[in-house]
């Protein structure tokens, strides 16, 4: 194996920091969205909601007091700020959860993009040499099998590099994925705290009246 990296030339190196980099954040943001699933609660919003609809808010916060999961914080960042911008708050409380789920996606983007280029920089410039040792050498002369032999191994890179960005395309799609569904939910909930505070707002009126 070592040998097969060393015939694939300088551009090896950089293509073997790309598939560590592709590890590490698959599987940190692997663990991530474990973390991140044992956090649900659906029985901790639902009280959060009934709350909100009866306008006891403090007794709300209290509810969701740990700030377990996204949504949790996103609710409570709504209602803490409710009186300067309810909905507005929520929003940037759910843009901060999403980017958390995002990090680290762009640079596996890149890496998928990045390593297939690599792959056929270190094929080009094998092959140029290749060609500049068949261009100098001589009929019969033991360098124009050397030169052959050598445009094989130049493709040594291409495949790397195609290696790489396939199976880091994998957990890139699925995590992608994953921040798609979470967005939708956390939208969802968002609609539905929008609505349980309004009827908070007229419980609290009609108490007044």
């Amino acid at each position: 194996m070592f040998d097969f990296f060393i015939k694939g030339g300088p551009v090896m190196w950089p293509l073997l920091l790309c598939s560590l980099a592709a590890l590490t954040i698959a599987l940190e943001r692997l663990v991530f969205w474990i973390r991140e699933g044992r956090t649900i609660n659906p029985g901790e919003i639902e009280r959060i909601f009934r709350c909100v609809e009866a306008g006891k808010y403090d007794e709300a916060a209290t509810n969701g007091g740990q700030r377990s999961s996204a949504a949790t914080r996103m609710i409570l960042a709504g209602l803490e700020h409710r009186d300067h911008g309810f909905r507005k708050s929520m929003e940037v409380a759910a843009g901060v959860e999403i980017e958390r789920m995002k990090q680290g996606l762009r640079i596996l983007d890149t890496i998928i993009t990045m390593a297939p280029l690599l792959g056929i920089l270190g094929t080009v410039t094998g092959t140029i040499q290749c060609f500049n040792l068949l261009g100098t050498a001589e009929s019969g002369d033991p360098r124009q099998v050397h030169a052959t032999a050598g445009i094989a191994q130049a493709l040594i890179t291409t495949a790397a590099g195609l290696v790489i960005a396939l199976v880091a395309l994998i957990p890139f799609n699925y995590f992608s994925a994953r921040v798609e569904k979470a967005t939708r939910e956390l939208e969802h909930i968002g609609t539905q705290l929008q609505v349980a505070y309004r009827r908070g707002l007229t419980h609290a009126s009609d108490k007044r009246i």
